[in-house]
C-alpha cells in the first residue's frame, strides 16, 4: 500500500491534472488506485463535473454525483478564495484535526495506490493558525510537489522544497508541467531547478498524452 499528498507550488500550476493523469496510467495498469481532494473551494453542484473533484471522479471511472464529490471532498466551500477564507464567507470553519483525522483513516484502510491532493499551494491558510504544511506533516506521506513553468516559478519552487524538507517531509518527485502559454522553456526550468534540488524531477509538456505520466509511475515505482 503506497499513499502521496500531491500539493504544489501556488493554484492553479496542475495538482488535480497531474493526479488524474497518474490515476488513468495506474487503471491502465491494472493497479488499484483511490483519490481525496478533502477540501475544495470555488465548488458549485451545478458545475460539479468540472471541479477537481468531479475530474478526480472520471479518472477514477466513478459517477460525478453529489454524493461521491461529499464522499472524497467532504469540506466544500462556495467561494474560489483560501480555505480559511472562504469557510469565513460561510460562517464556518475549518477543523484541523478532524480533517487530519479523515486523511489517516482513508490512509489506513486503503489498498493499492491512493493519492490526497491538496488545496492552493504548500502554505495556504486553513484555519486561524494552520496551513496545508500543517496538514502535511500530521500525515507525514511523501510529497509529489508540482510546479509550473511560468516565469516566477523557480524561487516559488525552491521556496516551497525549503519549506516542506524543514518540516522533516520526504519529496518523492517534483513535478514540472509546462504553463500553457509561458515564455519561459520547459527543459530550461527543469534543468535550473535540477542544479539546486536532488529530488527525482518529472517533467509534464502540454499535449503529450499519457507518456509522461507512464513515466512518473515508473519512478515512483507504481
Amino acid at each position: 500500500m503506497t499513499a502521496y499528498f500531491v500539493t504544489a507550488t501556488g493554484t492553479d500550476v496542475g495538482k488535480t491534472f497531474v493526479t488524474a493523469g497518474l490515476i488513468t496510467v495506474l487503471k491502465t495498469r491494472g493497479r488499484t488506485v483511490s483519490a481525496l481532494k478533502p477540501l475544495v473551494s470555488g465548488y458549485s453542484d451545478e458545475t460539479k463535473a468540472e471541479s477537481d473533484s468531479g475530474r478526480l471522479l472520471t479518472a477514477l471511472g466513478e459517477a460525478t454525483t453529489t454524493e461521491n464529490i461529499a464522499r472524497i471532498s467532504p469540506w466544500r466551500f462556495a467561494v474560489p478564495l483560501s480555505p480559511d477564507m472562504a469557510a469565513a464567507r460561510e460562517r464556518r470553519t475549518i477543523d484541523l484535526a478532524a480533517l487530519t483525522a479523515f486523511s489517516t483513516r482513508a490512509v489506513e484502510e486503503h489498498t493499492g495506490t491512493l493519492f490526497i491532493e491538496g488545496v492552493g499551494g504548500v502554505m495556504v491558510p486553513l484555519t486561524d493558525t494552520g496551513t496545508t504544511l500543517d496538514w502535511m506533516a500530521e500525515l507525514n506521506l511523501p510529497a509529489l510537489l508540482v510546479t509550473g513553468s511560468y516565469l516566477g516559478s523557480l524561487s516559488h519552487t525552491l521556496t516551497a522544497l525549503d519549506a516542506l524538507k524543514h518540516r522533516g517531509l520526504k519529496v518523492a518527485a517534483l513535478v514540472v508541467n509546462e504553463t500553457e502559454g509561458s515564455t519561459v522553456p520547459l527543459a530550461e526550468t527543469a534543468a535550473t531547478l535540477a542544479r539546486y534540488c536532488k529530488d527525482p524531477i518529472a517533467i509534464i509538456p502540454r499535449y503529450a498524452g499519457a507518456t509522461p505520466f507512464g513515466l512518473l509511475a515508473d519512478m515512483l515505482a507504481l
